[in-house]
């Protein structure tokens, strides 16, 4: 079997789709890995280390899209015409929102895995990119707003008076927000964190963290899985009305959205501002 690695095209995309460490067990396993040269560098792994773990560099981006399987980060880089039937394609492929794109795979008669809807089990923990990537956010939220907060996050003690920490706000306490939680507590602010499922309270309160509960009826806010669920807009201007005090106390806010209502496919920062704005 012969597994490629193409360089990801996205303009923001640092990422690859497997370091030099998991060629090797790849290698272990009797299967054949050709890598797009310069593939890993942004992620700070050049071609040298690729091939010391058992791959060959492919000059050519045409020489990847050969292979029996392709791994990538962004699947809707893929160029579809270089894919043939029987093909497989593993990695994220935004299911719900590039449907042109997986319409067009289906038609090449391409097999596709997109590790977004793998389901979040034990058994399929190791695949889980989501938690991966929502872990990551978290934490690189908070050093974000951290970074642009005109004030420090811990309380400082100085010989000119005693400054106090900052108050910071987590919207959504899932895997994203209670890293998020753990790193601004780390940095020493005070931090406040509201879900719309209650059952997440004595999660947020032992990273030592307030859980701020709001006078809305949430019995249903949580789906089958655990998972947030859309709740309609009534509920949603309530909530907006009840959640703007919290806002105009915090001093920094992180706030995460999902591109879909209901399914949490991708968990971005979208929002980071100072108060009162």
């Amino acid at each position: 079997m012969l597994v490629g690695i193409p360089k990801e095209t996205g303009s923001d995309e640092r990422r690859v789709a497997i370091t030099p460490a998991h060629v090797a067990s790849l290698v272990a396993l009797g299967v054949d890995v050709i890598v797009e040269t310069q593939a890993g560098s942004r992620a700070g792994f050049d071609d040298a280390a690729y091939e010391s773990q058992g791959a060959s560099v492919a000059p050519s981006r045409d020489a990847v899209f050969q292979a029996d399987v392709v791994l990538q980060v962004r699947v809707p880089g893929s160029p579809i015409d270089a894919l043939r039937p029987g093909q497989t394609l593993i990695g994220l492929a935004d299911p719900l929102s590039a449907r042109d794109n997986i319409e067009a795979l289906a038609a090449r008669g391409v097999n596709l895995f997109a590790l977004e809807l793998l389901p979040r089990i034990t058994r399929a923990q190791s695949m889980d990119v989501l938690s991966s990537m929502a872990t990551v956010a978290g934490y690189k939220a908070v050093l974000i707003a951290a970074e642009k907060l005109p004030k420090m996050f811990p309380m400082m003690v100085t010989a000119a008076g005693t400054v106090m920490p900052a108050k910071v706000l987590i919207i959504g306490a899932g895997v994203a927000g209670l890293q998020a939680i753990a790193t601004a507590r780390r940095l020493g602010a005070v931090v406040t964190a509201y879900d719309v499922r209650p059952e997440v309270k004595e999660e947020i309160e032992s990273l030592g963290a307030r859980f701020a509960e709001l006078a809305l009826e949430t019995r249903d806010a949580r789906d089958e899985r655990g998972y947030a669920k859309a709740l309609g807009e009534d509920f949603y201007e309530r909530q907006r009305a009840l959640m703007s005090t919290l806002v105009e106390d915090a001093d920094t806010t992180v706030h995460w959205f999902f591109n879909d209502g209901s399914v949490p496919v991708t968990v971005l920062v979208c929002d980071i501002v100072s108060s009162p704005s």
